[in-house]
């Protein structure tokens, strides 16, 4: 979400005739671009921002503006820092930066985090910097109240864009080449137009048919949202990717109604029994939370049986960080020791490495028709892509290019990523 929010903050800046630039070092202007979701995400925020204080005392005239969700979250703290920072926005607010940018030219310190119920940037084309797979947020916000999670206080109440205005998007990106495209959303499944009675299931068979030829992905999908409609249209068109990222954070059904989560372990396996009826060889991923508050032994042993059961091909994984203003954070007592977490975490983490190198490891020696998206990181001779289950290749280059679809022969594979061969 945060990566298409910039690629619309560009698009602004742009028609006000900046430039993007190689490097912070040449840049007349610097925008963080911020997540709360996480407490480390805020300390390298911090880290980032002491860095860019040292470059501004060689380089005065460079502009520093902190926007998204940490001030949104941290307002008080932004406000105080009257060092190093000229302006703070919140997400609802981007199409103000023009104007606190201006300010800051003229030394008038500004901020905007208003919430807007109505914001969605709909009609604002985003400067993509790829040409191979594209992001289009469909919603923004959330209304789920889970006890850990900041989203409902960094980006306000759910509203959905208009289907057309998807849908027109969606084209546009299939006649301009591109071979993927991801719909957004903190919770797709709750997506709905109501001018034209149209939920997520219909906007996804929709983007579906507007772009045959592309790979469709969509995240994140709710457990109690997620729907048998939904999983028939994944299974009805070929080129929707069977893969389903389905967050869980606990296998305790004790822990689950601590968290807000609106689903007990019971329902969640239902869920996935549901899917994977539904959509032959799809693939699930999750997201795992350690030492939540309260979480005993029998607990995490719950999320681990949880692991085994259900087998994930891959997860997120953290243990617990309190989150200032959350549910958790006014009302349940974080009283797991943080050994105990991070021995939790490291639990967790093994486990998920043996089960994605097994499932991995089933693949040797299959044919799997892979989207290449870059060059491989360690040699120029590779290629790296990604199958339509979400799986990673990386395979020898034998002649192809990035945006093509090869058909590549497993021949080896780690927890981590499948090595293949095109044939």
């Amino acid at each position: 979400m945060n990566q298409a929010d910039t690629e619309i903050i560009t698009s602004l800046l742009e028609d006000e005739g900046y430039v993007m630039t190689e490097s912070d070092d040449s840049a007349d202007l610097v925008i963080l671009n911020t997540c709360a979701v996480r407490e480390n995400a805020v300390e390298k925020i911090m880290n980032m921002l002491d860095n860019l204080r040292g470059k501004r005392r060689l380089r005065p005239d460079m502009l520093i503006g902190v926007i998204g969700c940490v001030p949104q979250y941290y307002r008080e703290k932004m406000f105080s820092m009257t060092d190093g920072i000229d302006f703070l926005a919140g997400p609802d607010t981007y199409r103000q930066l023009p104007l606190l940018i201006e300010n800051a030219e003229q030394g008038i310190r500004g901020a905007n985090l208003a919430f807007s119920p109505e914001e969605t940037y709909d009609g604002i084309e985003p400067a993509r910097t790829g040409s191979i797979s594209a992001f289009v947020p469909v919603m923004r916000g959330c209304n789920n109240r889970c006890a850990f999670c900041v989203v409902p206080f960094t980006r306000g109440k759910e509203r959905s864009r208009p289907m057309k205005s998807v849908i027109d998007e969606v084209e546009q990106l299939a006649a301009k080449g591109y071979r993927e495209i991801t719909l957004l959303g903190q919770n797709v499944n709750s997506y709905f137009d109501h001018g034209a009675g149209c939920g997520f299931a219909e906007l996804l068979e929709r983007a579906a048919r507007a772009a045959r030829d592309v790979r469709i992905r969509f995240t994140t999908s709710h457990p109690k949202d997620i729907s048998e409609t939904l999983a028939r249209a994944i299974a009805a068109h070929a080129n929707i990717c069977n893969t389903v990222h389905l967050p869980v954070q606990s296998g305790s059904t004790r822990m689950l109604k601590l968290m807000n989560r609106g689903h007990s372990r019971e329902e969640y396996l239902e869920k996935i029994a549901m899917i994977r009826r539904s959509v032959p060889g799809v693939t699930i991923s999750t997201d795992l939370i350690a030492g939540f508050c309260g979480e005993t032994e029998e607990d995490h042993q719950d999320t681990l049986s949880l692991m085994e059961e259900v087998r994930f091909d891959f997860s997120y994984m953290f243990y617990y960080s309190v989150r200032p203003g959350t549910y958790a954070a006014k009302n349940l007592p974080d009283d797991v020791p943080e050994e105990v977490k991070k021995r939790r975490l490291e639990e967790i983490i093994a486990l998920q490495n043996r089960i994605s190198g097994e499932r991995h490891a089933a693949e040797i020696g299959n044919l799997l028709e892979v989207l290449a998206e870059s060059e491989s990181k360690r040699s120029r001779e590779m290629l790296m892509g990604r199958t339509c289950t979400n799986r990673v290749v990386v395979f020898d280059r034998d002649g192809n290019e990035p945006g093509g679809l090869v058909a590549v022969r497993i021949t080896s594979s780690t927890s981590a990523t499948l090595i293949g061969r095109p044939e």
